[in-house]
């Protein structure tokens, strides 16, 4: 029988009692005080690559745990939508690994960065988030295209389900402003999902889970604490900075992926490497990385992020910077600070010069050699 897992934190305990699954708790996260007044903890994954670094090769192994647990799937185009900003790399993972035994896979994934030119497909709210507006385009490619449309299956991937809201959210966004009716089946692929059954008590279609565990949480609020305050990083908005990556990660659909971003960038046995995603812009980096650790050095990644969170408990270091989109909001490293690596690949969606200056002051405490990559 797995454990009850319980954390006191200063705004109140969480205890989580696992109903299923095979992998320990502490083994998927650790957890920390949000800095959010809707929902003042956050479950801290140890496997996402995005607030604790992580190998890249554990990473992969849970892309093929998962894959290992999902269900056969013949109704296709089969259409799977990672979830921003926490989830882009992570269903990217899920969906590289099984998109070699589904029809017709599209991955897309939601983004908070609006896309010059671009259609929009559907718009949706994820209630609890520290950004709430979540915007899904149509791929520009013809066949990616097609696939999204007549997608029969819908895959939705993101790192944990507490309530279910955001994936329900998302379903009717897709059923009724997208027009996407041919959808008959839902699919959730999450970490840990704390939902329960009332995903399907509330889905408009059939539904079905793939998580590697089940259980059920109860947040019990300290009173006395005080209400924290969240910084502004609730903006869905295109910055004063252009986008000048490729979109061939998932914000405008993908097939397959590139894994052409560093290519001349090597290492050699033993190197202490971290390789940072940034904000969305996160499964190319992830790539390198994964190349990377191949060639026998020794990698960690991942990712700036907006999520405010305060430092404790999961959070062993912050480091706090202007964001390279020119939104004017905050972001966040975390964990790197009180850490030490020989190198740091920084890798950005946006020219070099968007990065804050601050940010690579900081990494230099952490590392002799900090590099940015990028596609200029």
């Amino acid at each position: 029988m797995m454990k009850t897992y319980s954390r006191t934190l200063s705004c109140g305990t969480l205890k989580v009692t696992p109903t299923g699954g095979t992998t320990a708790l502490d083994e998927l996260f650790d957890v920390a005080e949000r800095r959010n007044p809707k929902r003042a903890f956050l479950f801290v994954s140890k496997v996402l690559g995005r607030h604790i670094p992580v190998k890249p090769s554990v990473m992969r192994a849970v892309y093929q745990q998962l894959a290992a647990l999902f269900p056969a799937c013949d109704q296709g185009p089969v259409l799977f939508i990672g979830m921003a900003e926490t989830a882009v790399g992570f269903g990217a993972g899920v969906f590289d690994e099984v998109r070699g035994s589904v029809s017709d896979p599209v991955y897309l994934t939601s983004t908070r960065h609006p896309v010059e030119g671009g259609e929009l497909l559907c718009e949706f709210k994820e209630n609890h988030s520290h950004a709430t507006d979540h915007l899904i385009y149509l791929p520009q490619n013809a066949e990616l295209r097609r696939r999204v449309l007549e997608a029969k299956t819908v895959v939705l991937i993101d790192d944990e389900a507490t309530t279910g809201n955001t994936f329900i959210n998302l379903l009717q966004a897709l059923q009724q402003d997208a027009g996407l009716h041919n959808i008959t089946r839902a699919i959730t692929v999450t970490l840990t999902d704390w939902s329960g059954d009332a995903l399907a008590q509330r889905s408009p279609i059939p539904i079905q889970y793939v998580s590697l565990v089940q259980g059920d949480w109860h947040w019990e609020k300290n009173p006395d604490a005080p209400v924290p305050v969240m910084p502004a990083v609730n903006v869905t908005a295109t910055g004063s900075v252009p986008i000048t990556g490729k979109q061939s990660w998932g914000r405008l659909g993908i097939s397959s992926p590139s894994a052409d971003l560093g290519r001349d960038i090597q290492t050699h046995p033993g190197e202490k490497l971290l390789v940072l995603g940034s904000s969305e812009f996160v499964w190319e980096p992830f790539l390198l990385a994964e190349r990377l650790e191949k060639q026998g050095a020794e990698v960690k990644f991942s990712s700036t992020t907006r999520s405010p969170i305060a430092t404790g408990f999961a959070i062993q270091s912050a480091i706090a910077f202007g964001d390279n989109y020119g939104l004017g909001i905050p972001n966040f490293v975390y964990n790197v600070a009180h850490q030490q690596f020989d190198r740091i690949l920084l890798c950005i969606e946006t020219p070099a010069a968007s990065v804050d200056p601050a940010l690579i002051e900081a990494l230099k405490q952490v590392a002799p050699a900090v590099e940015v990559v990028c596609y200029e």
